[in-house]
């Protein structure tokens, strides 16, 4: 395990990462996809490692484990893809810049920084830093302390398998964050929380470096009258609960027409059954909250409202069941922010247009969800509401599709990853005019007398 390092090592090791750089060895596509293959190689032989550990910092199934390995596709992504991406694009030119052409180069950053969540430790790091290999770039991953044995894992596969000055893992606790924001890269890639996000941007803002921030939010999930009442239970129970609803697109509030609402309230509580028993406490499929920090907000929380299901919790085990909230108000403490908890509070409403207003009265969320059979009102909510992502009659499914970039939008967030999204996140877009010497049209050169009215004419051109 690295030791947590002072400034001076910090600077060293950007500093390394910068020579290293310059030697031009990661602009090569062979380079980047040999490290590619290499990085998926690491994943798939420590996979038990990697997901025992995140069992021991979340208490998650070994199936929900796994999720922190299926990153694996995004790289076979990226293998497949990078050879399209890394071409010059050639664009049209207009014709007062005859004879010439005009290309846009996509070319590496330099130094990035990814700093990771602890609700999906290894993942969360990974993904990002499939993006800066596949762009070219050098990168220094900084993965949560929250989640300790996830790091420790992730510090010795990276040490394991790439040079320091290439790639290395940083280990620490906030101090050790504060000392790697203070000095520059060439990008900022974090992912967590809204609050630490600001501070990573005021950082990021006195070296003018640019951040892509994956946050969160309150993401809604609305529950049209017209569904498959049972379907729909079993989308939003799953997407809800996974890793005790430690997830930052995990549906957040239920708004539901109240003509159905205790359908499905009905129906999500037998699914909780069905999916982990009548005690879920004993089921091996349930996680547990990452701290006794975490713990103690979110059993606030239950005092909102009428416990509708769950409801219960275990301090020595960091267990709070999976939950619903009924009659709870817009203006009750569980409403106020993000949950990031197994605790799904349920309002309702009579007419559609009505939940559109309810929603866009909060912030912008990471994810919003909607429920109906109906196309029409599918399009109206698309079109009337503003979320880093959308998905209609599921959820969270949209994050697992390298093809759809992942972002907020506001305050949940700035800037995209996944599949093409993540190389272009890493990448600067050079844009290249290229000019030949057969010939000069002389329309731009002094003196000007009877050249206005070509001006003009190019200017004013259909």
């Amino acid at each position: 395990m690295l030791a947590q390092p002072i400034a001076s090592e910090a600077s060293q090791l950007i500093q390394q990462q910068r020579r290293f750089f310059s030697t031009g060895q990661t602009q090569s596509v062979s380079f980047r996809l040999q490290q590619l293959k290499h990085l998926k190689a690491a994943i798939v032989d420590n996979q038990a490692a990697i997901a025992g550990a995140v069992r021991a910092d979340l208490g998650r199934p070994e199936f929900e484990a796994y999720f922190e390995i299926s990153v694996v596709r995004e790289i076979d992504y990226a293998l497949k893809h990078l050879q399209a991406w890394v071409k010059p694009k050639r664009v049209a030119v207009p014709v007062e810049q005859f004879p010439s052409s005009a290309h846009i180069y996509p070319e590496p950053l330099g130094v990035v920084l990814i700093i990771g969540p602890w609700n999906y430790p290894f993942q969360l790091v990974i993904a990002p830093l499939i993006g800066a290999i596949a762009a070219g770039n050098c990168a220094i991953l900084k993965p949560s302390e929250l989640a300790p044995h996830t790091s420790a894992v992730l510090a010795d596969i990276i040490r394991q398998h790439f040079d320091p000055s290439y790639i290395a893992v940083v280990e620490g606790g906030v101090e050790t964050s504060q000392q790697l924001l203070a000095e520059k890269f060439d990008h900022i890639f974090f992912t967590g929380g809204t609050a630490v996000g600001k501070i990573v941007m005021a950082a990021a803002a006195q070296h003018l470096t640019p951040v892509t921030l994956e946050l969160g939010g309150k993401s809604p999930c609305i529950v049209d009258a017209d569904i498959h009442l049972e379907y729909a239970a079993r989308r939003i129970t799953w997407g809800k609960f996974i890793n005790a609803g430690q997830t930052c697109i995990a549906p957040d509030y239920l708004l539901v027409d109240r003509r159905i609402k205790d359908d499905l309230l009905a129906a999500i509580k037998r699914c909780i059954r069905e999916f982990y028993g009548d005690e879920p406490a004993h089921s091996p499929d349930y996680a547990r909250i990452i701290n006794q920090h975490h713990f103690s907000r979110l059993v606030e929380l239950l005092q909102t409202g009428r416990i509708f299901t769950g409801g219960t919790a275990k301090p020595e085990e960091n267990y709070i069941a999976p939950t619903l909230l009924d009659q709870v108000n817009w203006d009750d403490p569980v409403m106020q922010a993000e949950i990031f908890g197994p605790i799904l509070p349920v309002l309702e409403y009579d007419h559609l247009d009505e939940a559109i207003v309810r929603v866009n009265e909060q912030p912008k969320p990471l994810a919003l969800y909607f429920f109906s059979r109906n196309q029409q009102k599918q399009a109206q909510v698309l079109r009337q509401t503003s979320s880093g992502t959308a998905c209609i009659n599921d959820t969270v499914m949209q994050v697992t599709m390298a093809t759809l970039p992942f972002g907020g939008v506001g305050p949940s967030g700035m800037g995209r990853y996944h599949g093409k999204a993540s190389f272009d996140t890493f990448s600067h877009q050079k844009s290249v005019l290229r000019k030949s010497f057969l010939f000069d049209l002389n329309w731009r050169y002094a003196p000007y007398a009877n050249k206005l009215k070509l001006l003009k004419s190019m200017i004013n051109r259909n």
